[in-house]
């Protein structure tokens, strides 16, 4: 019977390991797409700016700045 309680525990073991992937890989979703809503609000937020400083003081652009 060890055996066989070893390998029930070991498959045990594994569902519950699954359940939690499926459930993490439901957060992971749920997470990217907050991200990607923030990105566009984001980039709604620079265009705004970007317009709103055009028309202050003639033409002029922001320039982005890159991560290193």
């Amino acid at each position: 019977m060890g055996v066989t309680e070893k390998l029930w525990d070991a498959l045990t073991t594994v569902i519950k390991m699954n359940d939690k992937i499926e459930r993490l890989a439901g957060t992971v979703v749920s997470q990217q797409q907050k991200i990607e809503q923030l990105t566009e609000r984001v980039i709604r937020l620079e265009t705004a700016l970007e317009i709103a400083l055009a028309t202050r003081s003639g033409p002029r652009r922001i320039e982005h700045k890159t991560r290193e």
